[in-house]
């Protein structure tokens, strides 16, 4: 095996470093940047001082190229601190590209070459720095860095020795994770409370009462595909947020199967060629104008998106939301916002949604830069026929059988819609330089996936692990382990816009980060030291479905389980005054560490103000009884949460690798 195969590659042969220096923030540490001459890629480097390296580095990839300062500026915040106190030093990398790879550009590059070089080069760095060694080297990403990691760790043997890919996705998760929740949302909207109600704890539990035929069939569609239901309580958000990214990607689309669209509204087989009512009044073409132009700068301050064609290049002058003349009161979700006056005439961006008067949009890669000349009172057209169309587009992608979430649109073996010439999934895929995700690799990796995850959803991971058992069989045991985590979403909530709302966020999602944390640690204790991590997640996929055991020792994994009751069940109902008894069973699994917090939010406003003592820090709690009295003040409905953390250390070092949970009730007050 080439251990030093990333320098090999003929493109990253001649390295510099241009800024050598220490810092002291976040810790103290020595900084190097550089590059590879001739070439766009850039890497960042943080060493830490010798009294705390321990020969090893973590090496994060982004989603998107384009910075290599995501550690003091972007997405891996916070991981500086995590690899010095991990005994390592940090490495990242642009991926190879100042921006987002344009189409015909060679996607291998971002995929995983430039990331190798980068690694590589960085151990000739580090044994300048502490003596001559060969650092242990662990690989991690998520969502599309998900992608990157894991083609990088199968593509490039030798160069790392563990990988910890989180919430990732599958060869058809592109773009069709995007279209069936489009669908849902449109035909589903006015129903949304109400499935909410059903899913939550001490709800009826039945998500299709009082939901019309094609309500219901949109709702069994979406769940059947993977989307988990407790994530509708955070409808609004997941709509503008990834309408936002799949109009990054959409121009892609269009450019790939242009003639589907036409074929949607015109051939049997389509929705469009016999719509509903519900897809006749959604259709909309308008002409209007350019009111106001709100550019990236500006946009945070306004609680709009960035698109993600521009995330990372600090380009501020780009306007991304407009406010519309004669805006109509109608659904504008995914329509195209196409310029005809002024010098952006004939460029277009797609509406991600609708903010009060303003109107969010996502920009594709190659159109941003010819959006700076947009004037007010330039003539623009809204047109949303090219998106009705987009979300039902899963349904004539029906690929192998290796793919059960498409079951439903197949029988007797067979799709029941009319199929289009090409399968996109692995197309996109590929352009995002992650090849086929064969499931074959060398080295040991810990796979982390979130069960209430609004777009990798869970079921995902499995289609992977399905993928790796076919290649180790069994020895899968000896290299890889999937944990699941309850209670996460696709991103860390403290990532996400403080919208106002009750019950809080932060009641209903905790951070997946220690547990990503703890899963770096076990890969390198897994490589270095031959001490498997806690064995993976018991589960099982039901109809789309993952579901996890009940209790921690047969779920397994890392993660501590919570079973709450008020009065003994999941509801109660009561008076105002009257007392009502809280009580928890609490358990970690085994070897996953013991329990260090608990903690109680009563009101639903995300503060969690009562925190049980953990006064005696020499008794190790693997699993606790946990009992509060709570009397409610005011009528309402109210979903008490208690939070718990486990740490592998206990006391001893919890400042990282804090693994929660929740547990949650429904109090009605009356």
């Amino acid at each position: 095996m080439n251990r030093d195969a990333g320098l090999m590659d003929p493109l990253f042969s001649e390295p510099f470093v241009d800024i050598d220096e220490w810092r002291d923030v976040p810790v103290r540490h020595h900084y190097l940047h550089g590059g590879f001459s001739g070439t766009d890629c850039r890497f960042s480097i943080y060493l830490p001082e010798t009294r705390h390296y321990e020969g090893r580095f973590f090496h994060p990839v982004s989603p998107i190229p384009g910075s290599e300062h995501g550690a003091t500026e972007g997405a891996f915040v916070g991981y500086i601190e995590f690899a010095i106190s991990s005994g390592g030093y940090l490495v990242e990398s642009n991926l190879g590209r100042f921006r987002r790879a344009l189409r015909g550009e060679d996607s291998t590059i971002a995929g995983y070459r430039a990331s190798a070089a980068v690694a590589t080069y960085s151990r000739l760095l580090a044994s300048e720095h502490y003596g001559a060694h060969r650092p242990y080297g662990y690989i991690f990403g998520g969502s599309g860095g998900a992608y990157r990691a894991i083609a990088c760790f199968e593509n490039m043997p030798g160069v790392w020795d563990g990988a910890v890919p989180f919430i990732h996705g599958t060869m058809m998760s592109v773009p069709n994770m995007f279209s069936v929740q489009a669908h849902a949302f449109r035909v589903l909207h006015d129903k949304i409370p109400q499935i909410v109600d059903a899913v939550e704890p001490g709800g009826s539990g039945d998500m299709f009462a009082g939901l019309n035929e094609e309500e219901r069939e949109a709702l069994a569609e979406a769940t059947r595909m993977g989307f988990p239901p407790q994530a509708w309580f955070d409808a609004e958000r997941i709509r503008l947020q990834y309408t936002t990214v799949w109009a990054g990607l959409f121009d892609h689309f269009v450019a790939w199967d242009p003639g589907y669209f036409d074929d949607f509204w015109n051939l049997p087989g389509y929705l469009g060629e016999h719509p509903t009512a519900s897809l006749i009044g959604a259709r909309l073409k308008q002409e209007t104008r350019i009111v106001e132009t709100v550019p990236a700068g500006n946009a945070v301050e306004l609680g709009l998106p960035v698109p993600m064609a521009l995330r990372g290049l600090h380009i501020d002058d780009v306007p991304v939301a407009y406010r519309l003349d004669d805006l109509p009161d109608t659904d504008l979700t995914g329509a195209l916002l196409r310029f005809t006056t002024g010098k952006a005439a004939g460029h277009h961006v797609w509406v991600s949604g609708r903010r009060g008067e303003y109107l969010a949009t996502g920009i594709g890669q190659e159109e941003f830069e010819h959006l700076r000349g947009v004037a007010i009172g330039d003539a623009v057209v809204l047109d949303n026929t090219a998106y009705l169309a987009f979300q039902t587009y899963h349904r004539h992608q029906v690929p192998g059988d290796e793919y059960p979430e498409w079951d439903q649109f197949r029988v007797c073996g067979r799709p029941i819609y009319p199929q289009r010439p090409e399968l996109l999934g692995p197309r996109f895929v590929r352009n995002n330089g992650a090849g086929t995700l064969s499931g074959r690799f060398a080295g040991k990796m810990n796979v982390v996936q979130s069960l209430f995850d609004e777009i990798a959803y869970p079921q995902q991971a499995d289609w992977y692990r399905r993928r790796v058992q076919s290649v180790l069989g069994d020895r899968i045991d000896d290299q890889y382990r999937l944990w699941f985590t309850e209670h996460a979403m696709h991103q860390d909530p403290a990532a996400l816009p403080r919208i106002p709302v009750h019950p809080h966020r932060d009641t209903r999602v905790i951070s997946y980060r220690g547990i990503l944390e703890q899963a770096l640690r076990d890969v390198s204790a897994w490589v270095e030291r031959g001490l498997p991590p806690p064995e993976s997640t018991a589960y099982i996929v039901d109809d789309g479905q993952v579901r996890v055991r009940a209790r921690a020792t047969d779920r397994r994994g890392i993660q501590p389980v919570v079973d709450l009751k008020a009065n003994n069940g999941s509801r109660a109902e009561v008076d105002v005054g009257e007392t009502v008894e809280f009580a928890a069973f609490v358990e970690v699994p085994p070897g996953a560490g013991v329990i260090i917090a608990a903690e109680w939010d009563f009101e639903g406003h995300g503060d969690f103000p009562v925190v049980e003592p953990f006064t005696n820090e020499d008794v190790a709690y693997n699993s606790m009884q946990i009992r509060r009295q709570y009397r409610f003040s005011a009528p309402g409905t109210y979903f008490p949460a208690l939070r718990v953390t486990a740490h592998r250390l206990g006391q001893a070092d919890n400042s990282h690798c804090r693994v929660m949970n929740l547990g949650r009730v429904r109090v009605v007050v009356r």
